[in-house]
């Protein structure tokens, strides 16, 4: 059964909104220092630096001041002095060691890294939510504070840990308003609970449509997907160049060895990624005698993740990406329909007119844009700028679609599309009910039940159920992450942790391999045995500890 737990541990909203507060007031999100959320605030301020002196805990007219030196004594020895035993008597005792591990734990990142970051619109947004919360002698101290803090802190030749960030505070005082935060901690804890309702309600009915209709283990001894196919390929590059866009990017593309035309999948990464990202799937789909075509989106890549860290480029990406990624993939089968008359060795290889498509995060919007989904501006305009106690921090990157001109017919899905799988995909705003209710062809949804970049219920599973195509599929794979199903890349602009990552990334890569080749099978390829790998079935034979996998194709919020 999933641990409730999971979401509050690894939640990057929590990072940015709890940080400092959950430290002292025993919130589960106590241990949710994770790098990735000292990217969350903004820019550098030419002030002097005082450095905070004491951290005061503030609920109405009553106030608890706890010495900043006496919670460095206890991070760098473990000594509890008489200042801070008077307030820890009333935190749980199971958080202390949190406490203590979270105050010294180094980010990996450095000045630049971060005050480049945050200086994007969405660093901005979420510096004015966590100076609700954390501020100094004055509203604007703890706005302007908390950045200064962050780029000092990542200055300094120590290590770059909460505890630095803390000495660095241009204030002598830190206010942390807890009748602010006790908000945010409410609206937080009941989104947790409608997740963990959802998930439980998924578990709950994959396990029982497994038990009530059973697959006879012998239907699957004919072909085992834990296994790579038997085609071997070959790998090749292309630069491809749409001058109506004046966009040029690069694509792999993986050639089984084959004496007939065989189906097409393309593979769209997401932001900050890169085309290595999925060449594991790329090469299990190969082996089974599918044509792979990845392409890298240039706006939305690590090379542009890396120009904004190293001071290259102001914004995480475009608004226009939005439109780019999908016209990319249609660009690419264009280019792969030219070079099947032209190129003498890729000739009578491909047919095109069998495609399927896969996404990761932006690429999964990019995935279902192309399986008939319009942006619907409607829904921006309802949802943009997202509510200030929002937990879903993929509206921030969903609304920047707001800047697009509506009146545009932007023409993004593509009739050569037969079937889309779309992994922790961002949609729920810029896609919405009514765009994805337009979807007509097959459609696999794979969620994680601990991603906290797009968090499973709003991203995933409400939007599953908006989908009216009759072949539709949800995989939930509990205590997964937003990165377990991304390979590391060479080119990763910044490594992340495995507590970011979350356990055990080749299981869930597996079970990627497993159903990716099942559903583009059954889908694309037209091949009807490989539809019973599509069941909870077989899903619960596969799933193992500690990335348990459920699989359904209805969701009744209404009878649990």
């Amino acid at each position: 059964m999933l641990n409730p737990k999971s979401p509050i541990q690894n939640s990057k909203s929590n990072q940015k909104r709890y940080k400092l507060l959950s430290l002292f007031i025993g919130f589960p999100s106590a241990f949710c220092l994770l790098p990735s959320a000292f990217f969350l605030i903004s820019a550098l301020v030419s002030r002097p630096v005082l450095g905070a002196e004491r951290l005061t805990l503030s609920y109405g007219l009553v106030r608890r001041s706890i010495p900043i030196a006496s919670l460095e004594i206890y991070a760098r020895t473990g000594k509890i002095d008489d200042e801070l035993a008077t307030y820890f008597k009333y935190a749980p005792k199971e958080r202390l060691p949190q406490i203590r591990e979270a105050l010294l734990t180094p980010i990996p990142l450095n000045a630049v890294q971060v005050s480049q970051f945050l200086y994007t619109p969405i660093g901005e947004r979420l510096l004015e939510d966590l100076a609700e919360v954390v501020q100094g002698e004055t509203r604007s101290t703890g706005l302007y504070g908390i950045r200064a803090a962050l780029i000092l802190a990542a200055a300094d030749p120590e290590d770059f840990t909460l505890l630095n960030i803390l000495r660095k505070f241009p204030s002598r005082d830190i206010s942390i308003n807890l009748v602010r935060a006790l908000q945010i901690a409410n609206s937080f804890q009941n989104f947790v609970d409608q997740t963990q309702d959802a998930i439980a309600l998924i578990n709950k009915e994959a396990q029982q449509e497994a038990i009530t209709n059973p697959v006879d283990l012998i239907s699957f001894s004919r072909i085992n997907l834990l296994l790579p196919g038997t085609y071997q390929w070959q790998k090749q590059s292309i630069t491809l160049e749409d001058r109506s866009r004046d966009r040029r990017f690069p694509a792999d593309i993986y050639l089984p060895q084959a004496s007939i035309p065989k189906p097409v999948v393309v593979i769209s990464h997401g932001l900050g990624s890169d085309r290595t990202s999925f060449a594991y799937l790329a090469e299990r789909l190969a082996s089974y005698g599918f044509v792979v075509a990845v392409p890298e989106h240039p706006g939305s890549n690590a090379q542009q993740l890396q120009a904004l860290l190293s001071g290259r480029s102001a914004e995480i990406t475009s608004p226009r990406e939005f439109i780019d990624r999908p016209l990319d993939i249609k660009y690419l089968l264009d280019e792969l329909s030219r070079q099947s008359q032209s190129n003498p060795g890729w000739k009578g290889r491909m047919n095109l007119e069998q495609v399927g498509v896969v996404g990761q995060s932006f690429g999964g919007y990019t995935a279902l844009a192309l399986a008939g989904a319009p942006i619907n501006f409607q829904e921006l305009q309802n949802n943009c700028p997202p509510l200030e106690d929002t937990l879903n921090v993929s509206l921030l990157l969903q609304c920047l679609t707001v800047e697009l001109a509506e009146s545009n017919k932007y023409n993004l899905s593509d009739s050569r599309i037969k079937a889309a799988i779309a992994i922790n995909p961002v949609i729920s705003t810029v896609l919405g009910k009514d765009s994805l209710s337009q979807i007509k062809i097959p459609v696999m949804i794979v969620s994680s039940s601990a991603d906290t970049a797009a968090p499973a219920l709003p991203e995933q599973i409400l939007p599953f159920t908006w989908l009216t195509t009759p072949n539709k599929y949800l995989v939930l794979v509990n205590g997964g992450t937003h990165f377990s199903m991304i390979a590391q890349s060479p080119n990763d602009a910044l490594p992340l942790p495995e507590q970011v990552i979350g356990p055990y990334p080749a299981l869930a890569q597996r079970y990627v391999n497993v159903l990716g080749v099942a559903f583009f099978q059954t889908y694309v390829a037209n091949q009807p045995g490989y539809l019973p790998y599509l069941s909870a079935n077989y899903t619960s034979i596969i799933s193992q500890p500690p990335l348990p996998i459920s699989l359904v194709r209805a969701i009744d919020f209404n009878n649990d």
